[in-house]
């Protein structure tokens, strides 16, 4: 006799090897070419799954052996199904767009996604929760990124062409603008804050950029694992505080890997 809790399990083992299959299209489509062990190691997982995942995998053309035996690539038949959809998954907005709709019910404030274009940060879309007291459209505004947390998610994680010129060179040796009482505008305190981000994964800015205004913002990753945008929770300063900043910040971090996901960062696990 089938039970309901056996029947549970086989699902979410059937979910977990669908997981478990897309995490390794993404690290072939990252290295091009891969052995199993190789595979095994970047997932955390035994070389015996692996091999299985891959069996199944190219018995579908997903993926396929070059020349030597036992390294595998992505398949052409992938390429074929990636080329008919990149016209439709290329916004970022429409991507994330349901996590952030999670994210302002379960937390009540505005959700915004934003990237940066040079000296500024951006936002591309937003979504407002219904504690929101009043619905500020951010969508295509430019704010600085040292007085942000969307900015300051850049500025700790810079492409790697900007590697080495920050903070500095957001100041050009005159010092950064102040728009509240509250923004960092020393460099070594600026310095210090971003470190800070890195460590703890988030960034916050405590009425920094507008009175009254807290935001927290988490890094969203490419395939690459670089950072090519950022998820904030913006709100008043009564309701987002340091003693709400922990609770808010886990709910937010958890959004930003879900989207990650969604653009292609390996789930590892």
């Amino acid at each position: 006799m089938v039970t309901s809790g056996s029947q549970g399990r086989a699902r979410d083992r059937a979910v977990q090897s669908v997981d478990r299959a897309v995490s390794v299209l993404q690290i072939l489509a990252v290295r091009g070419s891969c052995g199993v062990t190789e595979i095994a190691a970047e997932l955390g997982v035994h070389k015996t799954t692996v091999f299985r995942l891959l069996a199944t995998l190219e018995a579908r053309g997903l993926v396929e052996q070059g020349a030597g035996r036992g390294r595998y690539r992505i398949g052409h038949p992938l390429t074929e199904l990636a080329a008919a959809a990149v016209a439709k998954t290329t916004d970022l907005f429409l991507v994330s767009r349901s996590v952030c709709q999670e994210l302002a019910r379960s937390a009540g404030d505005t959700v915004n996604v934003s990237v940066r274009e040079g000296r500024d940060v951006v936002t591309v879309g937003q979504v407002a929760g219904e504690a929101a007291i009043a619905s500020v459209d951010w969508v295509g505004r430019r704010c600085p990124l040292h007085a942000t947390a969307a900015g300051k998610i850049f500025l700790a994680h810079p492409a790697p062409d900007r590697h080495g010129r920050l903070p500095g060179e957001l100041s050009n040796g005159e010092g950064l603008e102040r728009y509240t009482p509250h923004t960092i505008t020393g460099q070594e305190h600026l310095a210090a804050d971003l470190a800070a981000v890195r460590e703890r994964g988030y960034a916050v800015s405590f009425e920094e950029h507008e009175i009254g205004l807290v935001s927290l913002a988490a890094p969203v990753h490419a395939l690459d694992d670089t950072v090519v945008a950022a998820v904030t929770l913006s709100g008043p300063a009564f309701r987002i505080h340091k003693d709400t900043v922990p609770a808010l910040a886990g709910q937010l971090l958890a959004a930003a890997k879900r989207i990650s996901w969604r653009r292609g960062q390996v789930k590892r696990g």
